[in-house]
């Protein structure tokens, strides 16, 4: 119940990214600084394990997927943020890896079902009810661009129905199959036990600032689970604050920060070249803040696409108050200990 509660009252949770020496092996140091930083910022939860750290990290030749969650667990030791692990594969390879997640602590599972592309509505909810009774399952929709699948009404209706599951990360970057989520669970009965999270990284504040109402109950996704709050922390705690203060009547301008931070993420997330430059738009941030080194990815192909950079720069100087630079400067040596 206390999870229940706390992913409820709508949390800033950033989905972690993996920092990487040149030589393309993990940095710990500046792995634990990423965390501490969003511990730092504010944010209420982090995610571990999921897209932004890459899911290359379990490729055996690399075997990193533990050695990322347990850092990310000890450094949350004796807070009170959410802890979720990035869980996914087949049934043997999921239900892994939601023992692991279990084991060093983790809250919750967001759990994907991109590798099951194949499988009918039901087999995919034998899948979700055999992770839900290891380990408390927050849903995930993505995107069919990086891999996801179409998951109908009819799905999340029947998901709703699954006991342990305690949140939605709703990232389909559509408008239709976003409200089919949310009008499953306006009419589930259960909008009082399972919080909505905003996935879509195209529109986080239309989400936090709209109140869906299909005719039986309102319903507002409360909180982001997104990469694009693994740059720029503390002002995206702030944006989600200003949410909840004008939650019933919502200033002009909020609406043109929503423009505004569609259009950076445009640049980070790179989405003219189908999301190819995503990650390493993300690590790029970071390095200009000095927080990483560099922007490498295990995946020496994974690099900004081109004019990435210049629109990154753009972005950057356009928006400067969506930027939390100067906080970062401030407290890097401390991080980087």
């Amino acid at each position: 119940m206390q999870l229940r509660a706390k992913l409820r009252s709508g949390l800033v949770i950033p989905a972690h990214p993996l920092a990487l020496t040149s030589q393309r092996k993990l940095d710990e140091r500046r792995q634990r600084a990423l965390t501490r930083y969003y511990l730092a910022s504010g944010a209420g939860g982090i995610a571990v394990g999921v897209h932004t750290t890459q899911f290359a990290i379990r490729d055996p030749k690399f075997a990193l997927l533990e050695p990322v969650l347990r850092s990310a667990a000890e450094e949350c030791r004796g807070s009170n943020v959410v802890q979720i692990a990035g869980v996914c594969g087949r049934r043997n390879q999921a239900s892994a890896e939601a023992q692991l997640a279990a084991k060093l602590g983790y809250d919750a599972a967001l759990l994907s079902l991109a590798d099951l592309k194949q499988e009918s509505i039901p087999q995919l909810l034998d899948h979700v009810r055999a992770i839900a009774t290891v380990i408390p399952v927050v849903g995930f929709y993505l995107q069919p661009a990086v891999g996801g699948r179409l998951l109908p009404y009819e799905f999340w209706c029947q998901f709703l129905d699954i006991e342990n599951v305690v949140a939605i990360k709703i990232a389909p970057f559509n408008r239709y199959h976003t409200i089919e989520v949310i009008r499953a669970l306006a009419q589930s009965g259960r909008a009082g036990e399972v919080a909505l999270y905003t996935g879509n990284d195209d529109n986080i504040l239309n989400d936090l600032l709209t109140q869906f109402d299909f005719g039986t109950q309102a319903i507002r996704i409360v909180g982001g689970l997104l990469g694009h709050w693994a740059v720029w922390t503390r002002t995206a705690v702030s944006h989600l604050a200003l949410v909840k203060r004008h939650s019933d009547q919502i200033p002009r301008e909020l609406l043109t920060l929503a423009q505004q931070i569609t259009d950076a993420n445009a640049a980070i997330f790179d989405p003219i070249h189908d999301f190819r430059g995503c990650i390493p738009g993300i690590h790029e941030i970071l390095r200009r803040q000095g927080l990483l080194e560099g922007r490498w990815c295990l995946d020496p192909e994974e690099e900004l696409s081109p004019g990435q950079s210049a629109e990154i720069d753009r972005v950057c100087n356009s928006y400067p108050h969506l930027r939390d630079d100067a906080f970062v400067q401030e407290h890097l040596d401390e991080w980087l200990r």
